[in-house]
């Protein structure tokens, strides 16, 4: 046991330490994440300097970081995510699809692949790096832009399209053909449909059941644990049925895309997704062919950059065709141009079937790690180009009059029920997180939808799209927690602007020191409409109560401003002062007043001796 604990340390290490060395050098020069791993990979395997020769078993291992990228893909495909963006995601998605597939794949079958590679080869190139795509998008503040929506929502279609495809590979080989005469092909279907209904039915009624029980536990581990179980049981389950682990990984996102556990699930995979991709990128570049690349290197560059131009003509003209203006057109057929992750996915697939010979299957997957290679660089040049000669178009302002912001509540107790409820009236898409399960129950009652999140963690705030929302709402009744998000959410995200629940003044302080944007304590205003209502039961007119009340604000925001500079005992002169009334005519008289009787003048004179002495 000690000599295989021994063996396996050194090749991870090995991994750890390519990926920390390579992914930084090339994030920082522009290229991105997915060539940094390729790149590694390419080093440390046998067409580089030969330090790990297994390649099949590390694609084994990494093909689960491609399981788990698809049930991250099916937990964002809500519903109403999809009939809002339907016509942007199945009209121009499936149409850029098709075109570039039609496009791609007939000049790869004039260059001599088969009927079946060309079509594999269409199909795998004509899918675009949707981690390069959102990266530029994030990088240049454009995906809430019209071109950078329209962009996303072809990247989610193609993302949805690739289990389908996925599916019916197999369907066409010649093994799977035989296979289905010999008699068992119905028993076969059965098996795929009873999984399929099998993984419907669990997800309907088990899964929120189960994670509910498992979060009343309060212990994280358990839920990220079950979260791995559920897809990596799932995608187990459909192999087992014939069909890719991809198809049920994919199938358990969306069955979980509606469910209140939503965000917390999304941020438990994301480590391991992230790690187990960046794993298969590797195992990737470990089994490009080295020697073919030196052998046909300048194929590879002009073939890349023909590819390119293609792809971006074809998705600029199915754009410009579908109601994009030209330059928008343009700046999406060049994002939209390197070939995606899921190339390395269903080139060795056609591969295995036999639809593409060896040479040719390496040849196509060098050349869509060329095309990632050079498209970053195009982007940023072609924005430059673009910049230059057409400042008027790329500097408009946009009409963003008739857009409802977005907003964040974290909590969802007395104080985040109010707010959350003014906002949906206000119809402002909302997203509530809170990790009391009896408060989502009680909320889903009366019709709320409240996702399981724990606000204090970054990673569940990155998938409950703090990145996005305009607004933040920090609703929950713990002080210490409250700040810490404040402090969490003004590092991570500067342009949010946070709105906070405070407990008492010292709370406000603290608050105010993390970077808050707007705080309310909790029972401060409703105490001051309590003494309004008081001095009117009372006798004082309606103006002299609203004028009072907003002598005491005042002096406490002024107090708050002293305190801020010396500390909670500073502005204690502002508690207990009193409202001078001092009413005065509106115009000075111009007759002298003259007193009447002696009791006048003796109450005058008590008067004044009283306001000398004060």
């Amino acid at each position: 046991m000690e000599h295989s604990n021994a063996s396996f340390l050194p090749s991870l290490l090995l991994f750890l330490g390519a990926a920390v060395v390579a992914v930084p050098i090339f994030k920082r020069i522009g290229f991105g994440a997915i060539l940094g791993y390729l790149i590694a990979g390419l080093a440390i395997g046998p067409s580089g300097f030969a330090l790990f020769t297994d390649t099949v078993t590390i694609q084994h291992i990494g093909e689960i970081g491609i399981v788990l990228l698809l049930f991250v893909i099916g937990l964002e495909l809500q519903l109403s995510r999809l009939l809002a963006m339907r016509k942007d995601i199945f009209g121009l998605g499936g149409l850029q699809l098709v075109v570039c597939a039609l496009v791609i794949g007939g000049i790869a079958h004039a260059l001599g692949l088969s009927m079946m590679g060309a079509a594999i080869t269409g199909i795998a190139l004509a899918l675009s790096a949707t981690a390069i795509a959102l990266q530029v998008l994030g990088e240049r503040g454009e995906l809430q832009a019209p071109y950078g929506q329209r962009s996303f929502a072809v990247l989610l279609f193609q993302d949805m399209s690739v289990v389908p495809i996925l599916a019916l590979i197999p369907l066409f080989a010649v093994e799977a053909a035989h296979a289905a005469n010999d008699g068992g092909g119905w028993t076969r279907t059965g098996i795929m449909i009873g999984s399929i209904a099998v993984v419907v039915l669990a997800g309907r009624y088990l899964l929120n059941p189960l994670f509910r029980i498992l979060a009343t536990t309060d212990a994280r581990e358990v839920m990220t644990a079950a979260a791995l179980l559920l897809v990596l049981g799932t995608a187990l389950l459909m192999q087992w049925a014939g069909m890719s682990m991809a198809l049920g990984a994919f199938l358990a996102g969306v069955l979980l895309a509606e469910s209140n556990f939503r965000h917390e699930l999304e941020a438990d995979i994301e480590p391991f997704r992230g790690l187990l991709l960046g794993l298969f990128f590797m195992s990737v570049g470990m089994d490009i062919n080295g020697a073919l690349v030196l052998q046909h290197w300048l194929a590879l560059v002009i073939s890349a950059l023909g590819l390119i131009l293609v792809k971006s003509v074809s998705v600029a003209a199915v754009f410009r065709l579908t109601g994009s203006t030209k330059l928008d057109a343009i700046r999406s057929g060049i994002l939209l141009s390197p070939a995606g992750e899921f190339a390395f996915v269903l080139i060795p697939l056609g591969l295995s079937y036999g639809f593409l010979q060896g040479e040719q299957a390496g040849f196509v997957k060098a050349l869509a790690a060329f095309t990632m290679l050079f498209g970053p660089l195009i982007a940023a040049g072609s924005e430059r180009l673009l910049t230059r000669f057409a400042p008027a178009e790329l500097t408009r302002e946009e009409d963003y009059s008739d857009a409802h912001g977005k907003a964040l509540v974290i909590g969802f107790g007395r104080f985040g029920q109010v707010v959350s409820q003014v906002l949906r009236t206000a119809d402002i898409e909302t997203t509530i997180i809170d990790k009391d399960v009896e408060m989502i129950d009680v909320a889903a009652r009366f019709g709320a939808k409240v996702y399981f999140g724990d606000g204090g963690r970054l990673d569940v705030l990155r998938a409950a799209g703090a990145g996005e929302a305009r607004v933040i709402c920090v609703a929950i009744d713990d002080r210490a927690t409250a700040v810490k998000i404040v402090e969490m959410i003004k590092a991570e995200f500067p342009l949010t602007e946070v709105y906070a629940r405070a407990y008492d003044r010292q709370h406000v302080l603290a608050l105010l020191s993390a970077g808050v944007d707007f705080h309310m304590r909790e029972t401060y205003e409703s105490a001051l409409a309590f003494g309004r209502s008081t001095l009117e039961a009372l006798g004082v007119d309606n103006i002299e109560a609203e004028e009072i009340i907003e002598d005491v604000r005042d002096r406490d925001a002024r107090r708050i401003v002293a305190q801020q500079q010396g500390g909670i005992y500073a502005g204690m002169d502002l508690i207990n002062s009193k409202r001078l009334m001092k009413p005065e005519p509106l115009e000075r008289p111009d007759t002298v007043g003259v007193t009447l009787n002696k009791e006048a003048i003796d109450a005058a004179e008590e008067a004044k001796e009283e306001e000398e002495t004060g």
